[in-house]
């Protein structure tokens, strides 16, 4: 999940950078298009994966019943949240939505409520 994180960090500094382009009248490359969803996607990969290992991980390794805790629930929350953005950045990729700010809000919420996942998962730790 660290490596999820780190990626959707540098996902959303590239992300940042094409959304200061636009408030300031800055000019968008496709260059740093490109940049954003190199790193933006496998970083949604990465945690959704890790989301699915983990309940997998409580419930037929450590024999728990998922989502019976803090971070299970926040994971899940964090899931949504990352797959809302990413459905979103989608359909602007696809020129059928312009809802940046929307996309925006939910990526930084999604990587604002996993990085608190991450220090809430720390008591689970055998």
């Amino acid at each position: 999940m660290v490596l999820g994180i780190a990626l959707a960090f540098l996902a959303m500094r590239a992300g940042t950078r094409l959304r200061r382009a636009r408030t300031q009248g800055g000019r968008r490359t496709k260059a740093m298009r490109d940049a954003h969803l190199r790193i933006a996607k496998p970083a949604v990969a990465v945690v959704l994966i890790g989301f699915a290992g983990g309940l997998a991980s409580a419930w037929l390794l450590r024999g728990w019943t998922p989502l019976e805790n803090f971070h299970g629930w926040l994971g899940l929350s964090v899931a949504l949240l990352f797959g809302s953005a990413a459905a979103i950045g989608h359909r602007i990729e696809e020129g059928k939505s312009r809802s940046y700010d929307a996309h925006a809000l939910l990526g930084g919420l999604a990587l604002l409520g996993a990085a608190v996942a991450a220090v809430a998962g720390f008591v689970l730790l055998p």
